[in-house]
């Protein structure tokens, strides 16, 4: 497995190396709900150019977050799923998004976050 940069040493930066990006985190959430085509993460998520969703899920693949397996009946369609290792981290987006809530109300800018559906659609839609 080719890693696409050179971690850090120090596993918190270590950690911070393998969720930086500004897609990284919502495609984890969003593959949360199971395996999806590159089209459908396309549609379900907002602003993200399929350049860049292609970069960030290639990333994801390296670090062993994601993977990619042939869709069940359609050996042509590609579905993107999370790892063991990426499921690991549900606890820590959850994390992250409570303390990115409380940082936003300690600074009196909690006006400013916005709802996940401004980024994220429905899996339905």
């Amino acid at each position: 497995m080719k890693i696409i940069k050179r971690l850090p040493g120090l596993p918190v930066e270590r950690a911070l190396g393998v969720l930086s990006g500004r897609w990284k985190a919502v495609l984890l959430d969003v593959l949360s709900d199971g395996p999806q085509r590159t089209c459908d993460l396309e549609k379900r998520i907002a602003g993200i150019t399929q350049k860049v969703l292609i970069e960030q899920l290639r990333a994801l693949e390296e670090h062993g977050m994601v993977s990619r397996q042939p869709r069940a009946g359609d050996s042509q369609a590609i579905e993107y799923l999370l790892t063991p290792l990426g499921k690991s981290l549900r606890p820590v987006l959850d994390s992250l998004i409570e303390w990115g809530a409380h940082h936003a109300r300690e600074l009196d800018e909690a006006h400013r976050l916005l709802p996940c559906s401004a980024v994220v659609r429905d899996r339905s839609t």
